[in-house]
Formats: structure tokens, C-alpha cells, sequence
């Protein structure tokens, strides 16, 4: 698949960075790696064999020396408000694609804003948020939205047995909150709104084997990013487990371990995504286990495409835009199981926790 071409990581050392190595090795590739931490690189290196190449965000010649005879670039490091500019500066002069595997709301607006007209004039591909949060959650909405050309609503549930967070995943939170400020962001009426009251606890009605659990609703992932950026939907809407956000939330939840060979962790996860017209539902359904190591997959899998040109525009686009989404999720398996992919159900309303 990978036919022994080059592909930068860039923090290739993190909890996802790791993954996606091992998955790039998988699938033929030779991951170049690449980060801040030239130490860290240095024990990657020794223990996989592969060739290490530090680099900061402030130095452009290093990240263009990383970057040197590669085919693209993964950015694996957060916080990506930090990263996510440069690196997609350094890929352009590369002449190469750049994939991120960003959770961070601003970052991936960010690069919406900030690149959409560049890359789209050079004929670049930039695919922000390719990941569990922002990739999978886009995909499965394109995928039930099917043949309609536009939708009311855009809800996508998370089912996480448990949230055990790394600590790239704290401090890109708290890179987020800096920058937020006080309260949250929301997109409703088609454009980002800032709340700074609570967000609601409802019940969402998970399909088996989860079935009714508690959500926070209003709980913005990057699907709201990456869903509007393509799809006619004025109201996208996501929503967390509330067990699992007692757990990002506790500063004792400790990181997340394996559980296996591979390295996932013991979680696992379910995640519903709702696409609503008028009185009508269109669900796609998947789940799997661990939104860290299922991360690999994801972006290696449009690692793929994209250097293929199995895609279907250039500049700034998210999964379901870029890719052909149905056949994309079925290529995911067996790291990620489907649902049949849409149904066709009376429109729910959630009903608020007492």
C-alpha cells in the first residue's frame, strides 16, 4: 500500500503519534519522525528503527529539513493551536498534503479560515481533524445525510465507556479554555455562538447494546467544525456520556493504559450521528474500542486516498467532503463497526434529566 514511501509525523513520540507510526509501518510506509522533543525522538527512533528528524513550530528550516523527500505529513502534536499553522506553512512549501489529527475548536477553525484560499489556489489538500473527534463523527453525518442537499439538524451522540485522558488531551483543553475564555461555543443558526450558561443533561437514546444514558448536551466537538464546513446545516449539536465527562473533568483521572498488544486501552465507545429533515431521521451507527488508537486508522486510511487522489476536491476539507464517506467507513473495519448505515426513524425529541 504504502510502497516504502516517507510520510513525517510530527509528534511522533505522543500516545496518537505512536499509533499512527505503528499503523503507517502496517500499511507499507516509512514513518519519518519528527517533533520538539529531540529526546523523546531519539528513544522512538531507537526502539522502532526509524529515522528521526527534530523540529520546532519557531524554526522553519528544521520543519522544512523534516519534511525533506516525504509524501506528506501527520501532525500528531498538540496543542495544535501551536502547530497546526506552521506545519501546514512547512507542507505547502513541501509541496506535500498535510492531515492533523486536531480536537482543538479554535485550531481547526483556525485552519478553515487561515488556509481554505491558499491551499484551494495551490492545489493543495489540507484535512483538518481526521480523528475520532472531527473525522468519524463527519463521516458518519455525510454518510446518513446520504442524497439529501441540505438538513435541519446535525446531532451526533458520544457513548464512551470512560474517558481516561492523555495529558496531550489536558493541555490542549486548557490551551482551549485560554483562548475561549469564559464559557463555551456553540453552533446554532449557522454561525458560532458564545454561551456562558451551564449545558443541559439529557437522555439520549443510544442504540443497543447502550440504550438510554445521560448525556451533557451542547458538549462541542470538533464535529461542529468540520460538519458546516460542507454539509447545508444550520444546527449541529454534539453530545458526551455524562460519565465520561466527570472523567476528562476530574484532574485525578489518570491517562489512559493498554489493555492489549497493540496498546488500546479497555474503552470503548459508540457513536450515534443524527441527520434530521422535517419530521424525518437518518442515523448512522459505529463502534469500537479506544478514540485514541482508533485515530490510526483514520488518518492513515485518508493518508491513503489522498495520495491515491481517490478524493474529491483540493485545498481545506473535512472527511466527508474530501472522501467518498459510505465507502470510507467500510474500509474502516475491523477497527470500526457499522450499523446498517442509515435508517429511517420518527423524529425524537431529548428529553431533559431531572
Amino acid at each position: 500500500m504504502g510502497s516504502g514511501r516517507q510520510v513525517a509525523v510530527f509528534g511522533a513520540y505522543g500516545h496518537t503519534g505512536r499509533f499512527v507510526v505503528a499503523e503507517l509501518v502496517e500499511r507499507g510506509f516509512v514513518p519519518v519522525l519528527s517533533g520538539r522533543d529531540a529526546g523523546r525522538l531519539e528513544e522512538l527512533a531507537d526502539v522502532t528503527g526509524l529515522e528521526a528528524r527534530p523540529a520546532t513550530v519557531d524554526d522553519p528550516d528544521a520543519l522544512d529539513r523534516a519534511l525533506a523527500g516525504t509524501a506528506a505529513v501527520v501532525n500528531c502534536a498538540g496543542p495544535f493551536a501551536s502547530t497546526t499553522a506552521p506545519v501546514i506553512e512547512a507542507a505547502l512549501r513541501a509541496g506535500i498534503p498535510y492531515l492533523d489529527v486536531a480536537a482543538e475548536l479554535e485550531a481547526n477553525i483556525d485552519t478553515f479560515a487561515h488556509f481554505a484560499d491558499r491551499a484551494r489556489e495551490a492545489g493543495a489538500v489540507v484535512v483538518p481533524a481526521m480523528a475520532f473527534f472531527g473525522g468519524l463523527g463527519d463521516l458518519l453525518a455525510t454518510a446518513a445525510m446520504g442524497d439529501w442537499k441540505e438538513a435541519d439538524e446535525v446531532h451526533i451522540a458520544y457513548g464512551l465507556s470512560s474517558w481516561h485522558p492523555t495529558a496531550g488531551t489536558r493541555l490542549s483543553g486548557a490551551v482551549s479554555r485560554e483562548r475561549r475564555g469564559e464559557g463555551r461555543l456553540r453552533y446554532t443558526g449557522g454561525r458560532w455562538e458564545h454561551r456562558v450558561d451551564a449545558p443541559p443533561t439529557l437522555t439520549w437514546d443510544f442504540p443497543q447494546p447502550l440504550g438510554p444514558r445521560p448525556v451533557i448536551g451542547e458538549f462541542t466537538m470538533a464535529d461542529a467544525v468540520t460538519v458546516p464546513s460542507h454539509l447545508s446545516v444550520p444546527e449541529v449539536t454534539t453530545y458526551m456520556t455524562a460519565d465520561a465527562v466527570r472523567d476528562i473533568a476530574d484532574p485525578g483521572t489518570p491517562a489512559p493504559t493498554a489493555a492489549d498488544g497493540s496498546g488500546r486501552s479497555d474503552q470503548t465507545f459508540l457513536v450515534d450521528a443524527v441527520v434530521r429533515r422535517g419530521g424525518v431521521e437518518r442515523r448512522a451507527v459505529a463502534h469500537g474500542q479506544d478514540i485514541y488508537a482508533v485515530t490510526a486508522p483514520l488518518v492513515v486510511e485518508a493518508l491513503v486516498r489522498v495520495l491515491a487522489g481517490r478524493t474529491r476536491t483540493t485545498g481545506v476539507a473535512a472527511a466527508g467532503e474530501i472522501f467518498d464517506a459510505p465507502d470510507f467507513l467500510r474500509a474502516l473495519a475491523p477497527h470500526v463497526t457499522l450499523a446498517p448505515h442509515v435508517t429511517l426513524v420518527p423524529h425524537v425529541t431529548l428529553a431533559p434529566q431531572p
